[in-house]
């Protein structure tokens, strides 16, 4: 190539490069443009979303709880009465029954209380033939024997207090309860016989008028057979 030929090309290649940097920045425009549009597009899309849950801080503050008023139970409801107690130096009174409770005591294994008090007159007797003659064969009526309940026992006129019917006599045994388990031809009425071991022991009572307590279980059963009364406890 001549020099003139030079110097024509030469003015040629200045426009082509003038020309490539000028693609070039147009191109680098629109991809920033593009990128600037994507980031905003997106940060839009973020708002638009709601959180799944609001977290809120610990420590915050306590809400007030509403006062409920007490229930107004009617006077007769036992649940109103299990929670009212009595105010603090009240006496309460106790059910009658309480009071009567106090005089219980257990006779043949069943708790028994007094029934009613009877005006007797009272002999004693003892198991030999001074006192049982020819019938002093160590047997009372009902077919015990004479040293059942320790030889504590009395003979009744058994239309008044049947045969297993309980009394208490001041003076006898301590008082402690015996049971009714003979009779003789002699006791009629309001009349007991005390069982003594011994006629001396028999004669040392005499005859003697006094209340006598006559006794009923307290279980609300019915009462025992006399033939299985074998001691008091």
């Amino acid at each position: 190539m001549n020099n003139q030929d030079q110097a024509i090309a030469s003015p040629r290649r200045g426009v082509s490069i003038t020309t490539v940097n000028r693609c070039g920045a147009v191109v680098l425009l629109c991809a920033m443009s593009a990128l600037s549009a994507i980031i905003t597009k997106e940060a839009i899309s973020r708002q638009e979303i709601s959180p799944l849950a609001a977290v809120s801080e610990v420590g915050g503050a306590v809400r007030s709880v509403a006062y409920v008023p007490e229930l107004d139970l009617p006077a007769g409801d036992p649940l109103a009465a299990a929670t009212s107690p009595a105010p603090v130096g009240e006496i309460v009174a106790l059910p009658a029954n309480a009071i009567a409770d106090a005089s219980i005591r257990f006779f043949n294994g069943r708790p028994v209380r007094p029934a009613r008090t009877m005006r007797m007159e009272v002999t004693g007797y003892s198991p030999d033939a001074r006192s049982c003659g020819k019938w002093a064969d160590g047997k009372t009526c009902s077919m015990h024997s004479v040293r059942t309940n320790a030889s504590k026992l009395v003979a009744a006129d058994t239309r008044l207090l049947p045969l297993g019917s309980m009394v208490s006599v001041p003076g006898y045994h301590d008082g402690e309860i015996v049971p009714v388990l003979d009779r003789g031809g002699a006791i009629k009425g309001r009349k007991l016989d005390l069982l003594y071991p011994t006629h001396n022991q028999a004669r040392q009572w005499g005859r003697q008028f006094v209340d006598v307590v006559i006794w009923e279980y307290a279980d609300e059963q019915p009462a025992c057979d006399f033939r299985a009364i074998r001691d008091s406890r």
